[in-house]
C-alpha cells in the first residue's frame, strides 16, 4: 500500500494556505498580565520535552490552581514537581536538551495557554515556600525562561467535546489495576495488591514523598 506523504514545508503551505494576521502574530516573548492570571487559575498542564536525539515525551502536571505554576517575573515561571513514579523521563530530557513546550488548561475552557522556552531543574530556592501544598514543599521545580507564549484556540476541545460530561464514560476501559496486570503480566504484584495501591490511600498520599528503596549489593 502506498501512502501519500508530505515531505517539506512548502507542501504544507500549499495544503493549508497561510495563517491570518491574528494567528501569525499572536505569540509574545514575555507574559502579559492576562497570561499571569491564566497561570494563577490553571490546575493542570502538559509538558513536552525531547532528548538529545529528538525523542519526545509529554508529562502531565497537576496541583491546586495557584500552586501549579509560580510566576517569578515576566519571562520566568516555575512548575513544581511532586512525588511520582521516579522515572523522571522529562527531567532527564531537560538535562540533555533544555527546550520545553507547555500547555496550560483551565477546566471547562476550550482555549489554552501555550508557553515554549528553555528550562532548568532547580532543587531548592526561596520561592519553594510559596508552592507548599498540604505542608509539603516541591521536590524540585522546573524553571522555564519564556521565549514564546500565546493562546491556542478552542477547536480541538469543541471537536472532542472533552468538557461535556454527557460524553464521559470512564468505565469503558478496564481499571488502572486491570490494565497494569494486562500490560505487565510479569509484575510481582497481584491484582488485589494493585487495587489496594490504587485505592483510597492513593489520593491521600499524593504529596507525601516516599522513601527511596536501595537494592542490596
Amino acid at each position: 500500500m502506498t501512502w501519500d506523504e508530505i515531505r517539506d514545508a512548502d507542501e504544507l503551505t500549499d495544503m493549508f494556505g497561510t495563517p491570518s494576521y491574528r494567528a501569525a502574530n499572536k505569540d509574545r516573548s514575555s507574559l502579559h498580565p492576562i497570561d499571569v492570571r491564566w497561570l494563577a487559575e490553571s490546575p493542570f498542564c502538559l509538558i513536552g520535552t525531547a532528548d538529545a536525539d529528538g525523542r519526545c515525551d509529554v508529562s502531565p502536571k497537576g496541583d491546586p490552581a495557584g500552586l501549579l505554576a509560580h510566576v517569578i517575573d515576566s519571562t520566568t515561571i516555575a512548575i513544581a514537581e511532586r512525588p511520582g513514579n521516579k522515572r523522571m523521563d522529562g527531567y532527564r530530557n531537560v538535562l540533555a536538551n533544555p527546550f520545553v513546550g507547555i500547555n496550560f488548561f483551565i477546566p471547562g475552557r476550550g482555549d489554552t495557554l501555550r508557553i515554549n522556552g528553555r528550562a532548568r531543574l532547580i532543587k531548592n530556592a526561596p520561592f519553594f515556600d510559596e508552592m507548599v501544598v498540604k505542608g509539603h514543599r516541591p521536590i524540585l521545580c522546573l524553571v522555564v525562561e519564556v521565549e514564546q507564549v500565546f493562546f491556542h484556540c478552542a477547536k480541538a476541545f469543541m471537536r472532542s467535546k472533552l468538557w461535556e460530561p454527557e460524553t464521559w464514560n470512564p468505565s469503558i476501559l478496564p481499571t488502572v489495576s486491570e490494565i497494569t496486570r494486562a500490560v505487565m503480566p510479569d509484575s510481582p504484584e497481584s491484582l488485589a495488591e494493585l487495587e489496594q495501591y490504587y485505592g483510597a490511600s492513593y489520593e491521600q498520599k499524593l504529596y507525601e514523598k516516599q522513601a527511596v528503596q536501595v537494592d542490596p549489593q
